[in-house]
């Protein structure tokens, strides 16, 4: 039985579900490559909200820390996975849920345009169960390492 944090609130509020609109539709009103960043985010958004609870939970809190920490990431689909690509269009890294292939648990997963190398070897998945301080934290310092 997964326990539930109880400090974070499961998914997203209506006010950051508006503030997401809105961006997009500011995005769209911005012109071709703009249009293109919200169409990739209105994708995303919609890949989120077809996931099963437990998963649409831990991806939405992955999609906030991406917001707020590597805000030049742009949010696109991949393989119907929500992704996030750098300025030249490459995935850095996406969020598989565990119901897409009937797993045991999602995962982060990294490409090759993530920045995490780390000597000869270093992880680039990473398995999600649930939602804690711990995990977000940890969740930040990837995010923030694979894009710099």
């Amino acid at each position: 039985m997964t326990e539930q944090n109880t400090t974070t609130p499961p998914g997203f509020s209506a006010a950051e579900h508006e503030a997401m609109k809105a961006r997009a539709a500011e995005l769209r009103a911005e012109g071709k490559p703009g249009a293109k960043k919200a169409e990739g985010l209105q994708s995303v958004l919609e890949a989120i909200a077809k996931m099963e609870p437990e998963d649409r939970v831990l991806a939405e809190r992955v999609h906030v820390i991406v917001s707020a920490q590597a805000p030049g990431l742009s949010p696109k689909t991949w393989y119907g996975m929500p992704a996030y690509a750098n300025e030249d269009g490459k995935v850095v890294f996406c969020f598989k849920n565990s119901g897409k292939f009937n797993a045991r648990y999602s995962t982060i997963e990294f490409q090759d345009a993530a920045r995490l190398d780390d000597g000869e070897i270093w992880p680039v998945s990473f398995a999600l169960q649930s939602w804690s301080p711990a995990v977000e934290q940890k969740v930040t310092e990837l995010v923030k390492a694979a894009a710099s």
